[in-house]
């Protein structure tokens, strides 16, 4: 059997469909308008995923407001903003070219999401011909949606946790429910948690096992065989062709990563400096037995933030090497990160939206001819 790969999830926004986002905003079209170009992108992004080989797709997250806030708001505006819910929450990241995310903020409760990843994945199903996989967040993240100090009145942190925690589970067993062949647990922050970024006060928090712990309450709740199909994506963002933990040393995320009961793992590693040090680490704290299931590693051999396209024969150099380190029964490919997690992205070091979408598509096929490659020479 070849060697498994598969995307994280998100591709470029057409500018076309930027566009409608920001008139949507505006109030100057309505939401049907918008979900018309959001319905175009989503047939064109499987379309030309599928035309790559890939074996199982996704839809690039062409209807979602961003990887994070999909459940809880329609535009990363805030337009159509869930209860209970206000604009001036913290940040989730800095990013290094200065730019930063922010999220929401928490009044009240109870916490609901808004829009399931099911929602999206029910409208893309009957477009694609190949098996689809759904990306979802991960708790851990929605949990910066709380006040980092205090509590709010009439609604304990405790019992936030308990409601994010059932909402996060129906996430998940509804994309499965809906037909997605995979769901992945997009995880980003599990790497900026060891930053301590003083720019940022919950990343000096030291939250990372509150993190661990926080996502395994979900992932628990999922049989060993249901299990192997559900997936953790990390990296160290990848908004606007820039990061923000980059330089978080991967030897303080990943023992306390492969402790989460996930069956796989897609990891950022072709834009990570030290390659074979990483695959060393992986082979050395990822699980041939994580409570009834061998842990996956999926390794990134495509960088969504270079313009550059990786050729095939790099891509199986790669996984070639990867396999000294790693058991080749439990190693995959992916790509480092979506290739666009927000949705409004201008993505600058390729010069548009648009240019950086078919650049998305050249790198995914090569992924596909290299894992071949790869697969053929360690005679899978």
């Amino acid at each position: 059997m070849p060697l498994p790969t598969e995307n994280v999830g998100s591709l470029p926004r057409p500018a076309t469909l930027q566009a409608a986002i920001a008139a949507y905003d505006r109030g100057e079209i309505a939401f049907a308008d918008l979900a018309a170009e959001q319905d175009r992108a989503c047939r064109d992004s499987i379309e030309r995923m599928e035309a790559t080989g890939a074996p199982i797709v996704s839809d690039g997250e062409q209807r979602a407001s961003s990887f994070a806030t999909y459940p809880i708001t329609d535009t990363l505006a805030g337009t159509g903003l869930a209860d209970n819910l206000v604009g001036d929450g913290q940040y989730f990241a800095i990013f290094d070219d200065g730019h930063h995310r922010q999220l929401p903020r928490l009044t009240g409760g109870p916490f609901r999401y808004k829009t399931f990843a099911s929602d999206y994945l029910e409208k893309s199903l009957p477009m694609a011909n190949k098996p689809m996989k759904q990306a979802v967040i991960a708790p851990s993240m929605l949990s910066l949606l709380y006040p980092l100090d205090g509590e709010i009145d009439g609604y304990s942190r405790e019992q936030f946790l308990a409601d994010l925690c059932d909402e996060a589970e129906k996430d998940i067993r509804q994309a499965f429910a809906a037909g997605a062949t995979r769901v992945s647990i997009d995880f980003t922050e599990g790497r900026l948690a060891a930053k301590n970024d003083p720019r940022n006060p919950w990343t000096g928090r030291a939250m990372l096992q509150h993190f661990i712990e926080l996502n395994n309450r979900v992932i628990d709740r999922f049989s060993a065989d249901e299990r192997v199909n559900l997936g953790i994506h990390t990296c160290p963002g990848g908004d606007m062709d820039s990061v923000h933990s980059a330089d978080v040393d991967y030897a303080e995320l990943l023992p306390s990563m492969f402790k989460m009961n996930a069956g796989y793992f897609l990891i950022q590693l072709a834009s990570e400096q030290d390659k074979e040090r990483v695959y060393r680490l992986i082979g050395e704290h990822s699980r041939d037995d994580a409570d009834g299931v061998p842990q996956v590693a999926f390794v990134g051999v495509i960088d969504p933030l270079s313009p550059t396209v990786e050729t095939p024969s790099q891509v199986a150099d790669a996984l070639v090497t990867a396999a000294k380190y790693i058991p080749k029964e439990r190693l995959g490919a992916t790509d480092d990160c979506g290739f666009s997690p927000f949705s409004i992205d201008d993505k600058p070091k390729h010069g548009s939206p648009d240019f950086a979408r078919d650049v998305a598509f050249q790198k995914i096929t090569s992924r596909v001819r290299g894992v071949e490659q790869a697969s053929e020479q360690l005679q899978l």
